[in-house]
């Protein structure tokens, strides 16, 4: 059975696509579409972790609807001292 959602994704563009859920109550994967595997190297050190897709969940999407861009005198500027301010900046006074 598909439990389809929509979800909004940003490669190579952002658009909208229709994906499937994960069964919440799998006893196998608890919910979360898959099971991770640690592995260690030759020593024993931990090296990654593998991920097995559950049965429950199919990893297929559908692109609905490639969204627009924003137009460039919309797009934040960033400044040299403060990488994530706009334009104006923001106030440090309080609001009272």
């Amino acid at each position: 059975m598909i439990r389809a959602r929509i979800k909004v994704t940003h490669c190579p563009r952002r658009a909208l696509i229709l994906t499937d859920t994960p069964r919440p109550d799998c006893p196998d994967c608890q919910g979360q579409g898959g099971i991770a595997h640690d592995y260690g190297d030759h020593t024993g050190e931990y090296a990654g972790t593998e991920w097995e897709p559950c049965l429950c969940w199919t990893q297929w999407a559908a692109l609905l609807l490639p969204l627009p861009r924003r137009p460039r005198w919309l797009r934040r500027r960033r400044t040299a001292h403060d990488p994530w301010a706009t334009p104006g900046g923001y106030s440090n006074e309080p609001p009272f």
